[in-house]
This record gives C-alpha cells, sequence and structure tokens, in this order.
C-alpha cells in the first residue's frame, strides 16, 4: 500500500471493480436537501449507511463503494445541478466499463403517487430533465430506473414550484425512501424482473 497516495486517488481507487453504478438524482446544496426533486439522494443516503460520499476525480460527483450480497456497488449523488446530472454519471460509467443494463437510476417521478416505487428500464424521460441529461451523456435511455412517487402538484401550482419544493415529513415519504433503497439492492441481487415482482406487489 503506497501511504504518500492522496486522499483523492484513494478514492479513484476504491470504486475500481464496482460491478453496478447506483445513482441517485437530485441538485446539490442545503437550499435543495429536502426538495421532491431530492428523493433519489435521500435513497442513495439509505443505501449507503454511515459509509461517506467523496469527492470523485473525473466527474462532478460524490461517490463511495459498498457491497449488495457481496457484489461490489458504487453509489453515487452528482454535485451538477439536475439538468447536467449525465455529465456526473457518464464519466464515471464509461471509467467502471458498465454497459446500462449494470445502471440504476433513483428519481423522482410526478406520475406516481408518494410513497409509491417503480421500477424499469428504458423508455421515454417524460420531461425529467435529470433523465434528459443522463440518456443524452451515456447516448443511451436503456439504463435501469427506481422511479420514486412524489406526486402530482396541487391544481394552479406550477411543475418548478412543486419539485423544488420542501416535502412534509410524512411516514409516505420514509417508506417511500426505504422501498426505492431495498429496490436497487433487489435489482442488484436478484435483477429487474424478480426485483419488479417484489416491489409492485405493495
Amino acid at each position: 500500500m503506497d501511504i504518500f497516495r492522496s486522499p483523492r486517488a484513494a478514492q479513484e481507487a476504491h470504486l475500481h471493480g464496482a460491478q453496478w453504478l447506483i445513482i441517485g438524482l437530485g441538485n446539490p446544496g442545503p437550499r435543495y436537501a429536502h426538495t421532491r426533486h431530492n428523493v433519489g439522494y435521500l435513497a442513495i443516503d439509505a443505501l449507503r449507511g454511515i459509509t461517506p460520499l467523496l469527492p470523485y476525480p473525473g466527474a462532478p460527483a460524490t461517490a463511495c463503494r459498498t457491497t449488495i450480497d457481496a457484489i461490489p456497488v458504487a453509489l453515487l449523488r452528482s454535485t451538477t445541478y439536475m439538468n447536467e446530472s449525465g455529465q456526473a454519471v457518464a464519466p464515471l460509467a464509461r471509467e467502471l466499463g458498465l454497459p446500462p443494463e449494470r445502471i440504476v437510476v433513483l428519481h423522482d417521478e410526478l406520475d406516481l403517487p408518494t410513497g409509491t416505487t417503480r421500477l424499469r428500464q428504458g423508455g421515454a424521460e417524460n420531461g425529467h430533465n435529470g433523465l434528459k441529461s443522463l440518456s443524452a451523456e451515456l447516448g443511451t435511455r436503456d439504463y435501469l430506473r427506481v422511479r420514486m412517487g412524489i406526486s402530482r402538484p396541487p391544481k394552479g401550482t406550477p411543475v418548478v414550484d412543486y419539485v423544488l419544493g420542501t416535502m412534509d415529513d410524512t411516514p409516505e415519504l420514509h417508506s417511500g425512501i426505504e422501498h426505492a433503497a431495498e429496490a436497487a439492492r433487489l435489482i442488484v441481487s436478484q435483477g429487474l424482473a424478480r426485483a419488479q415482482n417484489e416491489i409492485h406487489r405493495r
């Protein structure tokens, strides 16, 4: 072991060998920490536990490595704003040599009730700017998605104001975050079809 390596270099090496990349979408900084757009960030926090996220060289992101059923996994949160999320994901996916079916994205979903989790591979982005950026930077829509319901805004409330609004701390919110984290674990350990069967029954 080279004791003279910098912490940043050590973090870069630590992710090597990861067989999956799990990304939580959101906006950085305390202003956005508890907004609806940031539920993906919160699901990554549930997955990582006490393992810290550290800056990742070569990408605007913080990351850590964990294991799911002994499978090495990289967990990632971008440090870009939502509409530039792909700039954080694509360099790391290329460096790790991961195909889209090994990339799992956790993100907010207006078309699902708060607390509901649904899984799929590919498909349209439905106006979600974070997903649009990912698709553009990765050159494909075929990555896996953990869709975290935040419900539609009340009539007369602009979508932008709603997704950037602070969430109420409710049991539905907490269960949704836990279900999304569990969904990501199931995808890695059992595959998408089995994960869908388990999560979609709820």
